[in-house]
C-alpha cells in the first residue's frame, strides 16, 4: 500500500470530534436490523419484533402487488434507466406516473425525482433569484433547510422562524415586502413534522401567503398516503402552491414527487440541477410507486386501521403518564429530555421486543431527546397493550 507522508492532523481532528460525540451520548453507528424475529424477554427465538422504527406506515414495502410490479418492470425493462431524464432516461412509465400522481394530488402537473431529499433541494434552489426570501419553520426537514441554503448561495435571503410562531413569520414577510416589494417570497413548511408528528396550520399559512404576495411550499412527506381524502395528504384544501411528496414513507418504496402548476414543473425540468444532472429513477422504482397508488385506492381499510391505531396508542400512553398531543399522525414522540435517558428507554423497549429509535441532538433540540414511535396499520391491539406496559414499566423504574 502506498504511504502518504503528508500530515494526518485532519484524521486526528475527526477522531477527536467522534470522541466528543461518544462522551455526549450523541455518536451514531449503523446497526443492521433483522426485521423478522429476535430473542425477546422470554428467550424464544420466535418472539416477533414490534417494529416501530420505520416510516412504512401502510406496510406496503412487502405488499405482493408492489413486489410483483417491481419484478415485472425489472424483467421487462431492466433495473436501471441508463441516463438522466433529459437525455434518454424518460420512459413512458415516468410520464404515466407523473400524470397519475398529479391527479392524485389535485395538481396540474408532477415531476419525479429519485429521492425526496433531491426533490426538496431542486425546488428551492431552482426557484431562487437574487433578492428573494425563503422563510422556513425552524423544524423543517433538513432537506428543506439545505435547499434554502442553496437558494441563499444564489443571492436569496434565508430566514427561519420558531416552530409554529406565525406572528414572527408575519413580521419577516412584512419586513421583506416593505424593503423589496417586487421580489418573490416563499413560505416553506412540512405539513407533518417528522420529529413531533404535529400538523402545520396550513389555512393560516395560506392567509399569510395571500397577505404578503408570497408562495407556499409544503413538504407532504409524512402526510401523503396517510392523511386527507384518499390519502392524498394534509393539504386537503389545495392551499399550497407547490407540494413535495415522497414514496419512501407510506408508499413503501423510494422517490420524490413535486406537484404544482405546469409552469413550475417546466421550470424545474429546465433549471433544477438535482433533476438535470442525475440519472433517472429506474423502471422498478416507477412501478413500485404506481403500484402503491393502486393499493391505496383499492385497500382504504389500511388507512382507516392506522387512524384508529393512532388514537388508541396516544390514549394508551396518556393513561400510563406520557404527555402526547392529539395529532392525527402516526409519529408519536416520547420526549424524555437527555440523550442518555432516550437511549435507556430505547434499550428498555428493545428488551421487550419493541424496536423504536432514540432521537438525539442535533436532530432535535437540546434537552428534547426522545424515542420516536412510528405506527403502522398492521399493529394488533395486543401489541399496543404490550407497548404501553413497557413504557409504563420504564417510567416506574426511572421514578424509583
Amino acid at each position: 500500500m502506498q504511504q502518504h507522508p503528508t500530515s494526518r492532523h485532519w484524521l486526528e481532528r475527526i477522531a477527536g470530534l467522534l470522541r466528543q460525540r461518544e462522551e455526549s451520548a450523541l455518536r451514531r453507528e449503523l446497526r443492521p436490523h433483522d426485521r423478522r424475529h429476535r430473542p425477546g424477554r422470554s428467550g424464544a427465538e420466535t418472539d416477533a419484533i414490534i417494529d416501530l422504527s420505520d416510516n412504512d406506515y401502510l406496510r406496503l414495502r412487502r405488499h405482493p402487488h408492489l413486489v410483483e410490479a417491481v419484478q415485472r418492470a425489472a424483467a421487462r425493462e431492466g433495473v436501471g434507466s441508463g441516463s438522466s431524464r433529459l437525455v434518454s432516461g424518460t420512459s413512458p412509465g415516468h410520464a404515466a406516473l407523473e400524470a397519475r400522481f398529479a391527479r392524485f394530488k389535485g395538481a396540474e402537473s408532477a415531476l419525479l425525482f429519485p429521492t425526496g431529499y433531491m426533490a426538496n433541494l431542486a425546488v428551492l434552489s431552482a426557484l431562487a433569484q437574487p433578492g428573494d426570501l425563503f422563510v422556513l419553520d425552524k423544524f423543517c426537514h433538513a432537506s428543506l433547510i439545505d435547499g434554502a441554503r442553496l437558494a441563499a448561495a444564489q443571492g436569496a435571503a434565508m430566514r427561519t422562524f420558531p416552530h409554529g410562531a406565525l406572528l414572527r413569520l408575519a413580521d419577516l414577510l412584512r419586513e421583506h415586502h416593505k424593503d423589496l416589494p417586487r421580489s418573490a417570497r416563499f413560505i416553506v413548511t412540512d405539513s407533518v413534522f417528522s420529529m413531533d408528528g404535529d400538523v402545520a396550520d396550513l389555512p393560516r399559512l395560506a392567509e399569510l401567503r395571500d397577505a404578503f404576495d408570497a408562495a407556499l411550499i409544503v413538504d407532504e412527506a409524512h402526510a401523503t398516503g396517510v392523511l386527507g381524502p384518499a390519502g392524498a395528504g394534509a393539504d386537503t384544501g389545495h392551499l399550497a402552491d407547490i407540494t413535495i411528496s415522497t414514496a419512501s414513507k407510506a408508499l413503501g418504496s423510494l422517490g420524490g414527487l413535486v406537484t404544482g402548476p405546469r409552469l413550475v414543473i417546466e421550470w424545474l425540468v429546465n433549471a433544477a440541477r438535482p433533476f438535470i444532472f442525475t440519472t433517472a429513477a429506474p423502471p422498478p422504482q416507477v412501478a413500485a410507486i404506481d403500484a402503491a397508488l393502486d393499493v391505496i385506492e383499492r385497500e382504504p381499510q389500511r388507512c382507516r386501521r392506522l387512524s384508529n391505531l393512532i388514537r388508541e396508542v396516544r390514549d394508551g400512553l396518556r393513561v400510563v403518564g406520557v404527555e402526547v398531543r392529539s395529532d392525527p399522525t402516526p409519529i408519536v414522540p416520547i420526549v424524555v429530555g437527555s440523550p442518555e435517558r432516550a437511549m435507556a428507554l430505547a434499550a428498555s423497549l428493545r428488551e421487550h421486543g419493541i424496536e423504536a429509535p432514540a432521537i438525539r441532538p442535533p436532530t432535535v433540540s437540546p434537552n428534547a431527546a426522545r424515542v420516536r414511535l412510528s405506527l403502522h396499520c398492521e399493529l394488533t391491539d395486543e401489541q399496543v397493550e404490550r407497548l404501553c406496559r413497557a413504557v409504563c414499566e420504564f417510567l416506574a423504574d426511572a421514578a424509583r
